[in-house]
C-alpha cells in the first residue's frame, strides 16, 4: 500500500488494497443508496491501485479506516469527515486532475470542492443542490406497458438518443475526442446486461433509462431522456414507473438523483413513487 500524510499531521492517506474490503464494506452498508455508485465500482474492479473503476484512497490505519474516496472519472466521497477531506484534498492536488467530476452527498462534496478548488479550479459547473431520491412509495400513474428492456438490435436507434441525452444533461459530449467507441461500448454493455429499458415508436426512441450503477444492494437509474417532440405527454412519469418494475427485478432499492431546478422530472419522479431522502451536489470539470 501507498500512503501520504498532509503537512504537520500524522493521518494519512492511503490506497486501500484487498486486505481493506471488509472495513470499506462497512463503511458502504451504513447507506447503501447514498454509495451506491461506490459500491458498484468495488463490486466490478474489486480494489488495488489499478482497480478498472480507479482506486479507492482510505483515511485512517490498518482497522481503523473513517472515510474512504473513490480516484476515478468521478470522484466519490465515501463517509468523510472534515479531517478526512482535507487529506484527502492534500493528496489530489499533487497529482494531476483525472476526473471529470466529484459526485456524492452535499455537503461532502462542496467541502471537498472547496478544499481542492485553489488548485483544481475553476470548475465548469457545480450543481449544489440535487435531490437523491428512492422509489418506495405508490406510483400515481400506471407502468407504460410499452417500455421494455432494450435488446441488442436497438443499439444503433438508442446510441443517438444517449448521446442527445448525455450532451443536454452535462453540456459536452460524450463522444467529443475521439471517444465514441468508448461511449458506444458503454450504451452496448448495458444493453447486453439487461439494465437499458426503452419505448419505442416509427421515429425511433420516446423514453429511455438504464441502471447507471447497480450495487449488491441498490441500483441508480441514469441516463433518463424522452424525445423532445413527445416531451410533456406523461411519457416520464409512465416510463419511470415501469423502470422502477423492471429494476426490481436486479434491486429492491431503486434510486436516482435530479437537480433541483429540474420541476417536470421532480413531478415525473415523484408520480412514479420516488421520493426525496437526501441531497446530492456535482461538480464538472
Amino acid at each position: 500500500m501507498t500512503a501520504e500524510a498532509a503537512p504537520g499531521r500524522t493521518d494519512v492517506v492511503r490506497t486501500l488494497g484487498p486486505e481493506d474490503e471488509p472495513e470499506l464494506r462497512q463503511l458502504l452498508a451504513a447507506d447503501p443508496v447514498t454509495h451506491c455508485f461506490a459500491e458498484a465500482r468495488l463490486d466490478a474492479g474489486g480494489l488495488g491501485p489499478y482497480a478498472p473503476g480507479g482506486p479507492f484512497w482510505g483515511y485512517g490505519a490498518p482497522g481503523r479506516l473513517t472515510g474512504a474516496l473513490l480516484v476515478g472519472a468521478n470522484l466519490v466521497p465515501v463517509a468523510t469527515d472534515d479531517a478526512a477531506r482535507r487529506a484527502f484534498a492534500y493528496r489530489a492536488t499533487q497529482q494531476r486532475r483525472r476526473s471529470s467530476s466529484i459526485v456524492g452527498p452535499a455537503d461532502e462534496v462542496l467541502d471537498l470542492w472547496r478544499h481542492l478548488e485553489p488548485a483544481w479550479g475553476p470548475a465548469r459547473e457545480v450543481r449544489a443542490d440535487q435531490h437523491l431520491m428512492v422509489a418506495d412509495a405508490p406510483a400515481s400513474v400506471a407502468p407504460d406497458p410499452d417500455v421494455r428492456t432494450a435488446r441488442s438490435a436497438d443499439l444503433a436507434q438508442l446510441f443517438p438518443a444517449c448521446i442527445a441525452m448525455f450532451t443536454e444533461e452535462v453540456g459536452v459530449s460524450p463522444v467529443a475526442g475521439g471517444m465514441e467507441f468508448a461511449y458506444r461500448r458503454r450504451v452496448a454493455d448495458l444493453i447486453a446486461d439487461g439494465r437499458s429499458f426503452a419505448r419505442f415508436d416509427p421515429a425511433g426512441p420516446v423514453f429511455k433509462a438504464e441502471i447507471g450503477a447497480l450495487s449488491r444492494r441498490a441500483c441508480q437509474i441514469q441516463g433518463v431522456w424522452t424525445r423532445p417532440d413527445r416531451r410533456r405527454h406523461g411519457h416520464a412519469a409512465h416510463g419511470m414507473a415501469a423502470v422502477v418494475a423492471l429494476s426490481r427485478r436486479r434491486s429492491p432499492l431503486v434510486s436516482l438523483y435530479v437537480n433541483d431546478y429540474n420541476e417536470g422530472a421532480l413531478r415525473a419522479y415523484r408520480a412514479a413513487g420516488f421520493r426525496t431522502v437526501g441531497r446530492f451536489a456535482t461538480v464538472l470539470f
